[in-house]
């Protein structure tokens, strides 16, 4: 019989201090592992970079004197520039409905307090109504008072109290200069006011109108224009208006870096006469010219008088035109070579010299026929 404190077999006596000792040895373990881990991604991580926002170099208010200078000329002339959309209407044949069709835009700007605004002829052509919208943002349907299409000018007239028309200073472009510095404000694209700046590139070029007749005296520039700037101002650097905006020549349609302005001292005449007459009453002499090819046929040097108008200012000062001959053909009467002493060798020449004229000015012509040379002296009309 076995003693009754002898242990079973195949068991042994707990130990408690060695169970301890194996749970501290764990516990070790793991928080040594995980100063291990702790350290190992210390050495690893990248420090945090805290990125702040950049000093300012300099003051924004410090411009330079040219940036000044173009920034006062736009804030004191943009509120003379206005946004045109030329308006066409459409009645529907079924309901009788009247609907308005937006045919373009294009720019302008204020010729004095009545209400008047200056564009171009295409920016108006073909329109019922051209709705002028100020650079305050309101907007007025306006009324084509008259035009000079022969160059491309129109004239617009809006009801708008004159608080709200700040009319565009007039310039001089008789002495304008290749490189002098230019500014063209306008509503490209239909945008609202941008400003483009550019130099002079050109002098005395000629353009067609939308009636094919050349513009004179035309201003070229390198400022961008682009589709919606014609009729705006084309100003210099004292924000003086010297010419509008109209044409650019440009194979894709925008600008190319040559664009085209009628000179202020061709809208400061038509424009007087568009408000007084409702067009342009030009200055004539009464005549017909014949092509410039019939005088290259004829080896004739000038302007051949074609036709004489009855009672007109070339009759009574004694001008005859091509007669016909006796075998059936045409014989030349009068050509004219010069005028105020200019040598005349085109029509266009003629034209040219009688656009800088009014009516009631008197010009001195000289004459030559059969190879005899003369002086003739008439008064210019105005045409009928």
């Amino acid at each position: 019989m076995a003693h009754p404190s002898a242990p079973h077999r195949g068991s042994s006596p707990r130990d408690p201090a060695q169970t301890t000792s194996k749970v501290l040895a764990v516990l070790l373990l793991l928080v040594a592992g995980a100063l291990v881990v702790t350290v190992l991604r210390q050495r690893t991580a990248r420090p945090e970079v805290v990125y702040e926002p950049r000093a300012i170099t300099l003051p924004s208010g410090d411009l330079g004197a040219d940036e000044k200078a173009r920034i006062a000329v736009f804030e004191a002339v943009s509120p003379s520039v206005v946004h045109i959309t030329n308006i066409s209407v459409r009645r529907d044949a079924f309901t009788m409905d009247i609907t308005e069709i937006p045919r373009g835009t294009g720019s302008g700007f204020v010729w004095d307090e009545q209400g008047h605004v200056v564009t171009n002829y295409h920016v108006v052509q073909g329109g019922e109504t051209a709705r002028v919208t100020l650079a305050d943002g309101s907007t007025y349907d306006g009324k084509v008072l008259g035009a000079a299409p022969d160059k491309d000018l129109a004239v617009v007239k809006i009801d708008a109290p004159p608080s709200k028309l700040q009319k565009i200073a007039i310039g001089d472009s008789a002495d304008l200069r290749v490189g002098q510095n230019v500014l063209a404000i306008g509503n490209p694209f239909g945008l609202d006011q941008t400003l483009t700046t550019g130099v002079i590139s050109g002098l005395g070029r000629e353009i067609k109108s939308v009636t094919q007749r050349t513009i004179y005296d035309v201003i070229q520039t390198d400022a961008p224009i682009n589709p919606g700037n014609s009729g705006g101002p084309l100003l210099d650097s004292h924000g003086r208006l010297i010419g509008v905006n109209t044409a650019i020549y440009s194979p894709s349609g925008v600008s190319a870096g040559i664009g085209f302005a009628v000179p202020v001292s061709t809208v400061n005449r038509m424009v007087p006469q568009i408000l007084q007459y409702k067009r342009v009453v030009r200055p004539v002499m009464g005549v017909n010219l014949a092509h410039d090819a019939v005088a290259r046929q004829h080896n004739v040097k000038g302007v051949i008088i074609q036709g004489v108008a009855p009672g007109g200012p070339a009759a009574r000062a004694g001008i005859v035109g091509m007669a016909r001959a006796p075998g059936g053909g045409w014989m030349l009467g009068d050509v004219l070579v010069k005028i105020d002493g200019i040598t005349l060798t085109r029509a266009d020449d003629l034209l040219q010299a009688l656009d800088k004229h009014k009516i009631g000015d008197e010009v001195t012509l000289e004459v030559v026929n059969g190879g005899r040379s003369r002086t003739v002296r008439l008064k210019l009309e105005a045409a009928p």
